[in-house]
């Protein structure tokens, strides 16, 4: 089974950066667009940014300006850019394929942001 595995996360002050990077294991083909979503606690899950095998690139808002989302071409290896970081940024990370509910939700990676 498919299962997404994330890492990079950890403790920051206001105004760093951190590099997240996220890999789908066990996959044998190419993911059309996978996404990085947070999860804050008490919140939602949502979508930060997502990016597509031709390097079509949305962002939330919130983040705009601040994440980069890249992706090693038609790889199922996603990384996420984080700079000017917020103590609002702070939730767990993950990453997921974005139009398919076929692929396992990992741990994700906590993200921290101490103002």
């Amino acid at each position: 089974q498919v299962q997404f595995v994330e890492s990079g996360g950890g403790l920051v002050q206001a105004g760093g950066s951190l590099r997240l990077s996220c890999t789908a294991s066990g996959s044998r083909f190419s993911i059309s667009t996978i996404g990085w979503y947070r999860q804050a606690p008490g919140k939602q899950r949502e979508l930060v940014a997502r990016i597509n095998t031709g390097g079509s690139i949305t962002y939330a808002d919130s983040v705009k300006g601040r994440f980069t989302i890249s992706r090693d071409g038609a790889e199922n290896t996603v990384y996420l850019q984080m700079n000017s970081l917020k103590p609002e940024d702070t939730a767990v990370y993950y990453c997921n394929a974005v139009f398919s509910s076929a692929y396992s939700w990992g741990q994700g990676t906590q993200v921290t942001v101490s103002s």
